[in-house]
């Protein structure tokens, strides 16, 4: 940036202008690039998987024991404490959250950062994406479901029964606006079981009825049908389709390989211990 200049406000008082001598805008193209070379020898561990988009980083760390899950989530703290340090990043550590992923009772023990306990909570928000503690994305789906609920009711002056607009632009407005929310991150929350994926199909039910102002004894499957609009079910199969499409012609090889992993898509089961 050339001849930029900043000031600061604090309460009713307010400091002299003074020079921007590096940087770039907020939202330029260049950000993000110049960002991951800024981060680029973020500590790594063996036994932690780190994730990071832009300034957000999740770090991953399984193991059949708590203890020792926390141990070596810990260890790998203390180094990014002092990469933080050495680069004078400051890290919100009550915004941070600690979550244990697993099917039986009982959580990880807590650690900290620059410490500060880390938050434990049983559910974490990634990216949009609400992740709970037994992965079952009900919590994802509601947190969606309220969304647009909210959304849906702003807007029903346009997409209501007494909407003055043809069907046509209700329609836009609905796969535009409405839709747009709860596909995004579809590939991952539609592994989710039919009876959480039917909140989001009767939500979307109720509003193709007030977009078509239909009678009762109409059904749900003939108003989809008029209207050419998939279920739940089907664009979560479309989704994954075209998702395995772009990956096998994907430029970066480490992503062409995810086409290749397989899982077990067998639900969950809780074991007893004797």
């Amino acid at each position: 940036m050339e001849n930029r200049t900043f000031q600061t406000k604090v309460g009713g008082e307010t400091s002299e202008l003074h020079k921007i001598h590096a940087g770039v805008p907020q939202g330029s193209v260049i950000g993000p690039t110049l960002y991951l070379l800024y981060t680029a020898d973020l500590p790594t561990s063996d036994n932690i998987t780190t994730a990071t988009y832009a300034d957000d980083t999740a770090l991953l760390s399984a193991h059949p024991c708590p203890d020792t899950t926390s141990l070596r989530l810990q260890e790998h703290l203390r180094r990014l404490e002092e990469w933080y340090k050495a680069w004078r990043i400051k890290v919100n550590e009550t915004k941070s959250v600690h979550t244990t992923f697993t099917l039986r009772k009982g959580i990880c023990p807590s650690v900290e950062l620059n410490g500060v306990a880390i938050p434990q909570s049983p559910t974490v928000k990634y990216l949009g994406i609400h992740l709970d503690q037994r992965l079952t994305w009900r919590s994802h789906i509601w947190t969606k479901r309220k969304q647009l609920g909210t959304k849906i009711r702003s807007m029903y002056w346009l997409l209501g029964r007494r909407s003055a607009l043809n069907l046509d632009n209700k329609l836009l407005l609905y796969k535009s606006i409405i839709k747009q929310v709860w596909t995004y991150g579809i590939q991952l929350w539609g592994a989710a079981s039919k009876t959480n994926i039917e909140i989001i199909e009767r939500l979307q039910s109720k509003v193709l009825r007030g977009l078509v102002d239909a009678p009762w004894y109409v059904t749900n499957d003939a108003i989809r049908k008029d209207l050419e609009i998939q279920t739940v079910q089907e664009e979560i199969q479309r989704f994954n389709n075209n998702y395995k499409k772009r990956l096998k012609n994907h430029p970066n090889l480490l992503a062409a390989k995810l086409d290749n992993v397989t899982f077990d898509n067998s639900r969950l089961k809780k074991y007893k211990l004797l």
